[in-house]
Parts: structure tokens; sequence; C-alpha cells
């Protein structure tokens, strides 16, 4: 199933899309609220909707997808941790080695918003970089998950950019800062659910792009570590939560890696992740100070 967290009229619901069609579950099945948390928290919300989204999408009219205004899918994610290198050939054109460990780091609330909200770059840097991700939304949380068992716990994949501030991620070795913007991280704005992917949403086609300037073309197939090795990983260290959301890191052709110069996000232009199967998360980048003239008007 595609789910779609959005607006329509100012009202937030949960859809079902199908095509460039989409039906309100949030209005069809009582309890689901208007983000994913209450379907991720219940797997038989989560079937009743199932059967509710194939009822309605044979009788009802359905609103467009184009005017659903999206919002993130889950609301306020519980944690969100991030692989910084999952493909070898971005670890290679990073100038790192090979690591026999994923590298791993988190982020804030703050630092994510949902696709088609501004990506913001900050005023004290102009070095604003794009990372195409699978990102992993947690159904059943657990620790100690082995591999075998792991993608029992999936509740969905959708898209992320990990918009990245080399130049402040590079001030300490724990890039903190430079993956921690505000409003750096766009994600969705669909969550696919995993009976409609590949398993473990293996070998899609991933991509960045402005315009019709490709940036990043890879596939998932080519990541180091699976979704299964990266949730085992994971939860040896600490209990996953429903509504957890793990990155699985980004491919080649990332813009500080670009010859004969970087090539870093620029406002007015729109930065577009694409995943085969999941779909495409446009982000409008904007200069904070903009921002700020636009809240003090």
């Amino acid at each position: 199933m595609r789910l779609l967290v959005g607006s329509v009229s100012g009202k937030r619901a949960v859809f079902a899309v199908d095509g460039d069609k989409a039906v309100n579950l949030t209005e069809a099945v009582t309890g689901i609220g208007d983000d994913l948390a209450a379907l991720i928290a219940d797997p038989s919300l989560l079937e009743q909707a199932q059967e509710k989204a194939r009822e309605l999408a044979r009788g009802a009219k359905g609103v467009a997808v184009s005017d659903i205004t999206p919002a993130l899918p889950v609301s306020a994610p519980p944690t969100i941790i991030c692989l910084g290198l999952n493909y070898t050939d971005h670890i290679k054109e990073g100038g790192y080695e090979i690591p026999d460990y994923p590298a791993l780091f988190m982020r804030g609330q703050q630092s994510i918003m949902a696709a088609g909200q501004p990506m913001v770059r900050p005023g004290c840097s102009d070095h604003l970089d794009y990372e195409a991700e699978l990102m992993v939304i947690i159904g059943k949380g657990g620790r100690h998950i082995s591999e075998a068992q792991a993608l029992e716990h999936v509740f969905g994949y959708t898209v992320f950019n990990d918009g990245s501030v080399r130049d402040y991620q590079r001030k300490t070795h724990q890039w903190t800062p430079g993956k921690n913007f505000d409003a750096t991280g766009a994600i969705g704005p669909f969550v696919v659910t995993p009976e409609d992917l590949p398993e473990g949403a293996s070998g899609l086609k991933i991509e960045s792009r402005v315009g019709a300037e490709i940036l990043q073309s890879s596939n998932t197939g080519n990541m180091i570590w699976s979704v299964a090795q990266t949730i085992a990983t994971i939860s040896e260290y600490t209990t996953l939560q429903p509504g957890d959301h793990i990155a699985m890191g980004t491919p080649p052709g990332v813009g500080h890696a670009k010859k004969p110069r970087p090539r870093w996000l620029k406002p007015g232009e729109t930065v577009e992740i694409e995943i085969e199967g999941i779909g495409i998360c446009a982000s409008p980048v904007v200069d904070e100070a903009e921002i700020g003239r636009e809240a003090a008007e």
C-alpha cells in the first residue's frame, strides 16, 4: 500500500494513494488519526486500512494527489538514525577507507521537514549538499533483532534527502553539526509498505537531480549493509521503537566530490530525490535570510 500524510483545505489526514488519486483513510477508519503513528502501532488497524483502501478505490471519487500538501509521515519520529558510508563508490569519492562497521549518526527532529517544504541553506555557509537515500520506518520495535527476522520489523519505506552542510560536518569527527541544521532533511512524501516492493527494498533505482541535471544515479542493491543487516546491527546497542526512522546512506555523486569544483545547492533551485517504486521527494532551496525576511513581514 502507498500511503501519504498531508493536508487538503488545511485539514491533515492519512491517504491511500492509487496512481494520481487518493482516498482519505482518516475519515474512513476510526482510530487512524492524522499521521502514520497509529497504523504503525497497531497491525490490525493497518489491515483494516488496507481493506478499506481497496474498497474505496473501487467506488470512491477520491482526491487528486496533486491537491494534497505533504506532511511528515510521522509527526515526531522517536529516533532518526542514519548510515554515513553505505555505497562503496561514495566512500571512495569522499576519501574514506571502507569500514567494517556502519558509520552511524543521529538527526534531531528540528533538522527534518516534509517533502515539498523549503530546504534551508544556512546563513553561515553556502556548502549545502544533497544526499539521495532510502529511508526505513520501523513498525515493530525490539532489541537484539536477528538479521533473519529484521524485515518483519519494517513498517514501510520512504525517500530521504540527507541535506548536509559540509564545512560544518567536517568541524568534528562526529559529523553532528553538518547533519543537523534546521530544515535540511526532507522526508516523503510517500510511504510504501513492504509487500509492494522487493525484499528489503533492494534493486531499486535511486537518483538525485536538479532540473535536467542528474547528480546521482545508482541502485539500492549496491548498498554494503542491507536493511536487514542494518536493523540487526542497530538493535545490538539500542531498542528500536515503532516509528523510528533509519536512513540507509547515499550513493556516489554528492556535491562536495564533484570535479573540477564542488556542486553546492543554491537558492532558487529545486532538488529532487527519486527512488523507483516509492516516489519523488522534491525540495525548493531557500536562503535562511529570505526565511527571516518573510517571517518579519
